[in-house]
């Protein structure tokens, strides 16, 4: 590259938001941010767009763009309203490559229009594919689409130079989160804080529960699926607790290619912002002398059931992932406001998937009001579990 690549950042002050921002504060002789957007975490924006001078800058929830803080952007910086205005923003010419970081099905709207349009689109949204999949693959180009998330990363390089017909499995790694090898009764009692203490990855509290719950590792399976054109069976959870494998492809002669590092999200944000080339890690790097051993176990999908709804909605396909997503997002949002117990959040996502017969996707219109419609029958389930 010889011009700085311009970024636009959809998310900027989430877990993953924050990271690529380091990553281009690292190489700001390379990258140059050109657009911001945050929902609610206005202060956050702004100090952000002062940071690094961003001549665009957007608050999805457009009720919150009146506040006083925003002010302190620096002058000149067009300030836009609401998810639309956001989108259209990244749609400008000049901007090279979008980082998709909002959380949940926020980002579907945000990347089926940016990839419909030709934009290329770094993905930390793995709901986008979950939930629309079926509309966005067959509009990517290659090289248009580059996976955020560390396992879908790790798989993505580790196809390189290889051929995708000539796969066995995919092996898609998985901590398991800070209850590993507990009970269903156990897990009945675990509050919030019990499951946000992620034991090796540093994340939003949205995608924490659900690495908790190994929902993360389901919906992950699913868009897994899309990315790499692969079937349920051709893509095997394996619990890691050492993180430092990120995943694997096994060939059909046996040979198996691994992507191991360290656990630091930055990796693969900076593999999708740099690609098809390496820069220099933006992370401590792992001495592999000392690593004392690397483990593997099998999920427990009786008791971490949200895995095997996940796995149940693959394979009706269809609309299916999208009501399993929605549910799931209702559900983990009563947990963290302690209105749902942690192993309601299944029998939540299980009441709602089991009042909706899968259809074909069509419209991005028909995934959106599915959308609606999963929420407030999750919501009604909680409702109806408090009286």
């Amino acid at each position: 590259m010889t011009a700085r690549r311009r970024v636009a950042i959809l998310g900027c002050t989430g877990s993953v938001g924050t990271q690529t921002l380091d990553v281009c504060r690292q190489h700001a002789d390379r990258l140059e941010v050109a657009l911001l957007s945050a929902h609610r975490r206005t202060a956050e924006l702004a100090a952000a767009s002062r940071a690094f001078r961003v001549p665009v800058v957007a608050v999805t929830d457009a009720a919150r763009a009146d506040d006083p803080v925003l002010a302190e952007l620096p002058a000149g910086t067009e300030l836009r309203a609401g998810m639309d205005a956001a989108i259209d923003a990244c749609l400008a010419d000049d901007i090279d490559i979008v980082v998709i970081s909002v959380v949940g099905a926020a980002g579907l709207t945000a990347c089926y229009r940016l990839i419909k349009a030709g934009k290329t689109v770094a993905l930390a949204n793995k709901e986008s594919l979950v939930v629309g999949g079926d509309l966005i693959m067959p509009l990517v180009r290659p090289g248009q689409l580059l996976p955020v998330d560390s396992e879908h990363s790790a798989i993505f390089q580790c196809y390189l130079g290889e051929r995708a017909d000539e796969t066995h499995l995919i092996w898609l790694t998985c901590s398991g989160g800070p209850f590993f090898g507990r009970s269903r009764a156990e897990l009945a009692g675990v509050v919030p804080a019990d499951a946000l203490a992620h034991p090796t990855w540093d994340m939003g509290a949205k995608i924490t529960i659900d690495s908790a719950t190994l929902m993360n590792k389901g919906l992950e399976r699913i868009e897994a699926m899309h990315l790499f054109q692969a079937g349920i069976d051709d893509i095997r959870v394996l619990i890691h607790r050492q993180s430092k494998i990120h995943s694997m492809v096994e060939y059909a002669d046996g040979s198996v290619i691994a992507h191991l590092g360290a656990s630091d999200m930055r990796i693969p944000v900076q593999y999708a912002l740099s690609y098809p080339e390496r820069w220099e890690t933006p992370a401590p790097r792992i001495d592999f002398r000392t690593l004392s051993e690397l483990t593997f176990d099998a999920p427990d999908m009786e008791t971490f059931r949200c895995l095997a709804l996940a796995e149940e909605a693959a394979r009706a396909g269809g609309t299916m992932p999208c009501v399993l997503n929605a549910a799931n997002e209702v559900a983990v949002g009563s947990f963290l406001a302690r209105e749902l117990s942690f192993t309601g959040i299944d029998e939540v996502v299980a009441d709602v998937m089991g009042a909706h017969d899968a259809e074909p996707v069509d419209t991005l219109e028909q995934l959106l009001d599915l959308d609606g419609w999963a929420r407030e029958r999750a919501r009604a389930a909680i409702r109806s579990r408090s009286r």
